[in-house]
């Protein structure tokens, strides 16, 4: 019988240097409150954005990082554990671990294209490389505009081979009331396609009038 803390129920986070920290640090939240395992990876350029958009003092060492976003979180024991660059023991670096998703947010456009070429040349991008090659569920959310045609035709390379394309693009048929509610938007559709029950944002059609 599996353990909710065993791989095999965890998500892959990845937080990379597009604008839009609030969307992973949001996701992150819901991810932990869902009771699932996060395996959290955050690039240099992502620490910066962290910075910028945000009022976190955020650690930039992982074991700082990790014990600083478990309080904040309330993560249960073990349930978030965050990892370097270049931590190739990570389990999301080897498709035997067995984690099932990973999700990119906000996932830069560099990102976007190292995964569309295999690049693999930090843990991100193996981690993104071993969800294509084991067939695994892979959600980008990109962040950015305009597009131009090499980002477009990377999206598109990528979409044929089944990662999900989630732009972080809110929608406001919700009637939003503050910055929140766009983030909230965008969450939630990421964790539909995750499978993980959420009430952040209404559904079309089931909404007050």
């Amino acid at each position: 019988m599996t353990r909710p803390t065993e791989p095999r129920h965890a998500v892959a986070l990845a937080m990379t240097g597009a604008s839009g920290a609030p969307y992973g640090l949001r996701l992150l939240e819901c991810l932990i409150r869902a009771g699932r395992p996060v395996y959290l990876m955050v690039s240099a350029p992502a620490q910066v954005v962290l910075a910028t958009e945000t009022d976190l003092q955020v650690p930039g060492r992982p074991e700082a990082m990790e014990a600083f976003l478990a309080e904040r979180y309330a993560a249960a024991p073990g349930q978030l554990r965050v990892f370097g660059r270049e931590q190739w023991t990570a389990p999301v670096a080897s498709g035997s671990a067995g984690v099932p998703a990973m999700v990119v947010c906000p996932c830069s456009t560099g990102t976007l294209s190292a995964i569309a070429t295999g690049a693999s040349n930090n843990l991100i991008e193996r981690a993104a490389d071993v969800m294509l090659k084991e067939g695994r569920r892979l959600i980008l959310v990109p962040r950015e505009t305009p597009l131009s045609a090499i980002h477009l035709e990377h999206m598109l390379k990528l979409a044929r081979l089944g990662v999900t394309i989630l732009p972080a693009s809110p929608g406001f048929y919700h009637h939003p009331q503050r910055v929140e509610d766009l983030v909230d938007f965008v969450v939630a559709r990421i964790l539909d396609q995750l499978g993980i029950e959420q009430a952040l944002a209404p559904r079309w059609g089931y909404g007050s009038e």
